[in-house]
């Protein structure tokens, strides 16, 4: 495989010491996971560079390498090649699948003692307070950015000596990028981390108590949602010529029949959709409650020709793939970028920049044409009839027909003086 990407010179990358006697079969792989012939030819010489750091640090075979190495050569590719580190993480990657190497990277030692503290703060979120992966990890980058920002690691005493004064500094800097609501959550992951090192002696007691969170009333913001014509018009103005463009047409297809979120989309299968039985199974993600939905001709239509024409490779299940390498499931976040270049392609006014308004939108229809909000509430997965009735204040229109007309003062109240 080595000879398509390198007509003259696969020999020379087949001899390479350590990753010489793979290069073939990841030459291989990478065609399996869609990467195109450029894409190719840069990953394999990547590869190559990271051969020459092994050979410098004196290993003469796969059988080798450890997790200690492959964390210092992550470390290098950082510093090196910093714009480039993706390579070394596809190429260990492929020798964790291929059964080359075996085993998780150990983590390396704290580089400092802000590390250190991140470190620990991740550990016991995860191992006492039973926190979920990506919980633990957007906890720890608010905590290592609080703590880069106090140079912790160039003066670990800082902490002995915190004080409200930092920590209204630090809050500052996040009200910089972020509104009331945006501050909740970082905040309340600051007061976790001062109740944490609080516990160990670190800092002072009660700092936690000393930061106030910005005041935010419940359903103080109207939900955002589009009207329906520019609903249609965006799904309308999707390019279907090509494979993504057939994706994300049975993306929001699914979302403005259903309005289901983006994490419910993406987490779809095979198995999930009943083609002669004309139903789709949804387990909503945010809920764990399976809805069963109609299987309507347009979202069926939709799929198909999704599935009819989109290459797709490995054991996958779920219905929407990455068209681009690597091969592979989508994220949520997927979804969203989708629908920012869908929207700015459309010319479409579009305000938002988060594809629940979609979500909204259904909603609000189906509270216009007359549908019951217990009904609406259960196409949408609400455990709340609560959480429905927020749609009862987009309906600003209907809202003006029941409104009580205002007295009219009198003749008399105008003169009277005030």
């Amino acid at each position: 495989m080595l000879s398509t990407f390198f007509p003259q010179g696969w020999r020379r990358y087949q001899s390479l010491p350590i990753l010489g006697p793979v290069m073939d079969r990841y030459a291989g792989w990478l065609d399996e996971q869609q990467y195109t012939w450029r894409s190719a030819r840069y990953e394999l010489r990547m590869a190559g560079r990271i051969t020459g750091y092994f050979s410098r640090r004196g290993l003469r075979g796969i059988e080798d390498l450890d997790p200690q190495h492959l964390d210092a050569c992550h470390r290098w590719c950082r510093q090196k090649y910093p714009s480039e580190v993706g390579a070394f993480c596809l190429m260990v990657r492929f020798l964790r699948e291929s059964g080359a190497i075996e085993g998780r990277p150990v983590a390396p030692p704290p580089a400092n003692r802000a590390d250190a503290y991140v470190r620990a703060f991740m550990a016991h979120l995860d191992e006492v307070r039973g926190y979920a992966p990506s919980t633990v990890r957007r906890q720890g980058q608010i905590a290592a950015e609080f703590l880069d920002w106090l140079r912790v690691a160039e003066t670990p005493e800082r902490l002995s000596a915190l004080s409200a004064k930092d920590l209204e500094g630090f809050t500052a800097r996040l009200s910089k990028r972020m509104g009331r609501v945006g501050l909740q959550k970082p905040i309340a992951i600051l007061r976790n981390l001062l109740r944490f090192l609080a516990a160990d002696g670190v800092v002072a007691t009660g700092l936690d108590e000393l930061i106030e969170r910005p005041r935010v009333y419940r359903q103080e913001q109207l939900p955002r949602s589009l009207p329906w014509p520019t609903v249609e018009a965006l799904l309308a103005s999707i390019d279907r010529a090509s494979p993504i463009g057939k994706r994300d047409f049975a993306m929001f297809s699914l979302m403005t029949t259903y309005g289901l979120r983006a994490c419910d989309v993406v987490a779809l299968t095979l198995d999930d959709i009943h083609w002669r039985g004309g139903h789709i199974l949804v387990r909503q993600s945010k809920t764990g409650k399976p809805v069963d939905l109609p299987l309507t001709d347009e979202v069926s239509d939709a799929i198909r020709d999704y599935l009819k024409h989109a290459r797709r490779q490995g054991p996958h299940r779920q219905v929407f793939l990455r068209i681009r390498a690597p091969q592979g499931t989508l994220k949520p976040t997927a979804v969203i970028e989708a629908f920012q270049a869908w929207s700015r392609r459309s010319l479409l006014d579009i305000p938002y920049k988060g594809v629940h308004c979609i979500r909204h939108s259904f909603a609000l229809q189906l509270l216009r044409q007359g549908v019951s909000l217990k009904t609406i509430g259960d196409l949408l997965g609400h455990r709340s009839p609560e959480s429905t009735t927020a749609y009862l204040r987009l309906a600003t229109e209907d809202l003006r027909m029941v409104a009580l007309p205002l007295p009219v003062p009198t003749s008399v109240e105008k003169e009277q003086p005030r």
